[in-house]
């Protein structure tokens, strides 16, 4: 995983109140098990048209979309089935967080295990960005990980909360086992330091 400390970005702007992952990733992409493929089915159902051609009026198929590391989403973003496909199927588009006022548990936590940023805002500072960015196309966010605020196309920081393990592991750009697998060097003493006793 790509190491998340400081990213700047414009915003795609889907501000839709309960989006499942069904939505996110339909289950009929859910066979492989590869995180790479998945970008060009992300939010499938609403950015193609039955015969396969894209919804220009969809906020992905615009141009400027292609461009931006982060998505804001509308309140509980992820309800529904658990699959690590949708964090995979949202990296591989390219977003690296989804600011949202809400997440389903088991997609914050399948999107930290996999490197994606779940940014919760309260409902008022996620309304006021929303309006930031609906005033100013193309407006930029900061999100600076180590110090845990997030810079508003005006200028304005505000803070965040995550785990102090996620954001480890974010800042490092590992996993769980890749971050157990980081101490190798100090279980081997002791192992060594043990037997020898």
């Amino acid at each position: 995983m790509q190491p998340l400390t400081r990213l700047t970005s414009t915003v795609v702007l889907l501000p839709v109140d309960n989006i499942d992952t069904d939505q996110i990733i339909p289950a009929r992409f859910l066979k492989t098990t590869q995180k790479t493929g998945l970008g060009e089915h992300l939010f499938e159902d609403w950015r193609y048209a039955a015969d396969g051609s894209p919804k220009p009026d969809f906020v992905l198929n615009k141009p400027e979309s292609r461009r931006a590391a982060v998505l804001l989403a509308g309140a509980n973003f992820g309800i529904g089935s658990s699959r690590e496909h949708a964090p995979w199927a949202l990296m591989d588009y390219g977003f690296r967080a989804v600011i949202a006022p809400s997440f389903a548990d088991i997609l914050r936590n399948n999107s930290l295990k996999n490197g994606l940023l779940p940014l919760a805002l309260e409902p008022t500072v996620h309304a006021r960005l929303l309006e930031e960015l609906e005033e100013i196309p193309h407006g930029e966010v900061t999100i600076d990980l180590p110090s845990q605020e997030l810079t508003l196309p005006s200028g304005e920081k505000v803070p965040f909360a995550i785990d102090a393990f996620s954001k480890t592991c974010l800042l490092n750009g590992t996993d769980e086992l890749g971050y157990l697998l980081s101490f190798e060097p100090q279980i081997a003493a002791y192992e060594q330091k043990r037997e020898a006793a």
